[in-house]
């Protein structure tokens, strides 16, 4: 990714250029900047993500599932095999992720894997607004939820993420 971006120049990109920029600021869902680039122009970072954010507020609820199921499980077997994306590497890293001991590392699994079990699809937490305890936190507070509130709580965690995401892409925010 290109360091210190500017929106005069996402303005300035073809479609396949702006898709290939921006096509991973929502886990593995490039369709998501591929039907934003019609906003064209954007004022600001701002007003990108917002455009963004029309998108994935119009897809249709299949489309919104998929996209909750593109994140991979925090410090879970993709993480260690290093096949996650490089946002989700870095944001992973900012907490620690990382660097977790053998047991740390099954109580994540095991997390994970009742989160799963539970709602369908894996446990996103915006982490970079977090360390590992609130993280944990998080895990069991939200496991009391019903599905239709986790859902919702993690279309808020994306949004968080894909905020944050942008927010480093670009050199004026």
């Amino acid at each position: 990714m290109s360091d210190n971006l500017g929106i005069a120049e996402i303005n300035k990109m073809d479609a396949p250029s702006f898709i290939a920029v921006l096509g991973g600021v929502f886990e593995h869902s490039p369709w998501i900047a591929e039907r934003a680039f019609a906003a064209k122009p954007f004022k600001d970072v701002d007003t990108l993500h917002l455009a963004m954010i029309e998108v994935v507020s119009v897809a249709s609820e299949e489309e919104q599932l998929a996209l909750i199921r593109a994140h991979p499980d925090l410090a879970g077997k993709v993480a260690r095999a290093g096949e996650m994306t490089d946002f989700s590497v870095s944001e992973q890293a900012s907490v620690g992720l990382d660097q977790m001991s053998q047991e740390e590392f099954d109580t994540f699994n095991r997390l994970n894997t009742a989160y799963k079990d539970r709602f369908g699809f894996p446990f996103i937490v915006a982490v970079r607004d977090h360390d590992k305890a609130s993280i944990l936190q998080a895990y069991d507070e939200r496991q009391k939820n019903e599905s239709s509130t986790e859902r919702a709580e993690a279309m808020k965690n994306i949004l968080r993420i894909t905020e944050l995401r942008l927010k480093d892409l670009f050199s004026t925010v």
